[in-house]
């Protein structure tokens, strides 16, 4: 597996809300990562993949909810995201699609 392969694999997409809106006022991006990624390398792909320094990395992990598909009950799956402060200068356009 090449080394762009292994970063795809730890950086899943990105995630546009408000919210992530918001923090990219503030240089930060937000990433859906997967959810046994740890803050270095999350860091190493994101440096690698878009060519940009990054400052900090902050992660949350959100429990999948309970619901109902078609009357049965079914879980959705645990979602890990990573909020990635850039270094003063650099920047990443989500908008425009990877």
């Amino acid at each position: 597996m090449s080394a762009n392969a292994q970063h795809y694999d730890v950086i899943r997409k990105p995630i546009i809300t408000e919210k992530s809106t918001m923090a990219s006022e503030n240089g930060a991006v937000v990433f859906e990562v997967a959810i046994d990624a740890a803050k270095p390398q999350i860091k190493e792909a994101v440096e690698a993949l878009f060519g940009v320094k990054v400052k900090a990395v902050n992660t949350t992990i959100t429990k999948g909810k309970v619901k109902r598909f078609r009357g049965q009950i079914g879980k959705r799956k645990d979602v890990k995201k990573a909020y990635v402060t850039l270094e003063e200068g650099n920047t990443i356009d989500v908008a425009t699609g990877l």
